[in-house]
């Protein structure tokens, strides 16, 4: 973070100082909820959880070498005292944000927003000190600890922003105020929460409605091929750059084809140029991420070939997403198991089949959360894509969800053993160990709760005998 001085901190966000001897203390290094990393000139936020309580910690970060601690009570030791500490918190990005010279692009949508944010990041990295979200830190509390890492050398800082509901992107875009705004698509997920297509498109246009105007300077990078997302060119007053493979996209792919490992390749045409890309990231969904990254770049000063170059060379930066590893025996192991929605779910399934040519591949999926009264025909359908795909075998694992899903399995004609539902993660492990041959491609995905990550990495240490190569 920027340096400040607790007594400005306790300006900004309007809280008391307590135990402090010298409120000209300068805070010099990052800002943090987690006691583990706390280090020396640090400013610890202590939250109230339902079975932590931060203020615990609060010796022991300050013996750690912490400054101060941003908390909603006294804690013994030097601490600035507010009445709720997420919207101190976020006073305090909102005061470093302004400070700051940095160019901010924020990104929503219903699926890829991590792996799109982690593209964007490579690829403006290479003109200039950037600064992005880490993992899926786009909340009330992850969006503004990760805006208080910037520093006076950040050129670009790139978030990422999530929404359970209505006016959830409106609050973050408050804290951080963008100037150029990328909505990526929408879909499915979280529609059980939202209630409707309709309803998440009004959440997420909600970030171009946030921008500035044109003349100064705000950019809204809007999918073309999605209807909900373009129609979101009417609720901003920043200029609109389309991506997407539509011939009225402004930044644009053609030819796009997928190599024999399953990695997406394209032609990319922008404003200013043409280039080709070849990614290191597996999937034909990719392309749409690769675009939207490419659009962001292009508004910022990059070239065709600048940018091409750079998407050519990125990979996956969070776990757990197409994280493609071949054990020693020629297994491959895709681990796809961070989130899952119906349109991820289609696309890693779609991802498998590309690189499962001429091999078993097998679809490992479990239970996609918050999708409502929609949940049984989303199971179903991708249950019956797995079919259509011709996927190998399909494992079904965990409850009910699970059993809509080989049920849709079966009812598209897989009456054999091309699909088993077992119990749980254990389960699928053991069936998986007994089964697998040499040269099988294993994808393994669900929601986050399911945590079917823990499959993969069981076939990982299986396989383990001799350096495991990750691809």
């Amino acid at each position: 973070m920027i340096t400040l001085s607790l007594a400005e901190i306790a300006e900004v966000v309007g809280g008391r100082m307590h135990d402090i001897p010298d409120a000209s203390a300068q805070v010099t290094g990052p800002v943090v909820r987690d006691s583990r990393e706390a280090g020396p000139g640090c400013l610890f936020v202590a939250f109230v959880g339902e079975r932590v309580d931060g203020h615990d910690f609060a010796p022991a970060v300050v013996e750690a070498g912490a400054v101060a601690v941003l908390g909603s009570r006294p804690a013994g030791v030097p601490a600035i005292v507010v009445d709720d500490v997420q919207a101190a918190l976020g006073a305090l990005a909102r005061h470093v944000v302004r400070r700051l010279g940095a160019t901010l692009v924020a990104l929503t949508g219903s699926a890829g927003k991590t792996s799109t944010k982690d593209l964007i990041a490579q690829v403006l990295r290479r003109e200039a000190p950037t600064v992005f979200t880490p993992g899926s830190m786009n909340n009330e509390v992850g969006l503004p600890l990760t805006a208080l890492t910037a520093t006076e050398e950040t050129r670009f800082l790139v978030l990422e922003m999530g929404a359970r509901g209505i006016g959830h992107i409106r609050y973050l875009a408050e804290l951080t105020p963008p100037k150029v705004g990328l909505v990526l698509n929408v879909g499915s997920a979280h529609i059980g929460e939202f209630g409707g297509r309709e309803q998440i498109a009004q959440a997420k246009g909600e970030l171009v409605e946030a921008l500035p105007p044109a003349e100064e300077g705000g950019t809204a990078v809007l999918n073309a091929d999605d209807p909900l997302v373009r129609a979101m060119a009417s609720r901003t007053k920043a200029k609109v750059i389309l991506f997407g493979e539509s011939d009225e996209a402004d930044v644009r792919a053609e030819n796009v084809r997928l190599t024999d490992s399953g990695q997406p390749a394209f032609r990319l045409h922008t404003p200013s140029g043409a280039s080709d890309v070849t990614m290191r990231l597996y999937g034909e969904h990719h392309v749409s991420n690769a675009l939207a990254a490419a659009a962001v770049a292009h508004e910022l000063g990059m070239s065709a070939d600048e940018i091409a170059t750079a998407l050519s060379e990125a990979g996956s930066l969070s776990r757990w997403r197409m994280e493609v590893t071949e054990r020693p025996d020629g297994v491959t192991v895709v681990n796809d198991a961070y989130n899952a929605n119906p349109e991820s779910m289609r696309a890693a399934l779609r991802a498998l089949v590309a690189m499962g040519k001429g091999r078993r591949t097998w679809a490992v999926l479990g239970k996609m959360a918050e999708l409502g009264d929609e949940a049984l025909a989303e199971h179903d359908a991708v249950g019956r894509l797995a079919v259509r795909l011709n996927v190998s075998k399909l494992v079904a694992v965990g409850g009910r969800e699970a059993r809509w899903l080989q049920l849709g399995a079966y009812n598209e004609g897989s009456w054999g053993e091309e699909s088993v539902h077992v119990s749980d993660a254990q389960a699928a492990v053991d069936l998986l160990r007994s089964e697998l041959r040499p040269g099988d491609v294993v994808l393994v995905k669900a929601s986050r709760s399911v945590g079917l990550e823990s499959v993969a990495t069981a076939l990982l240490e299986t396989g383990a005998e001799g350096e495991v190569a990750a691809r």
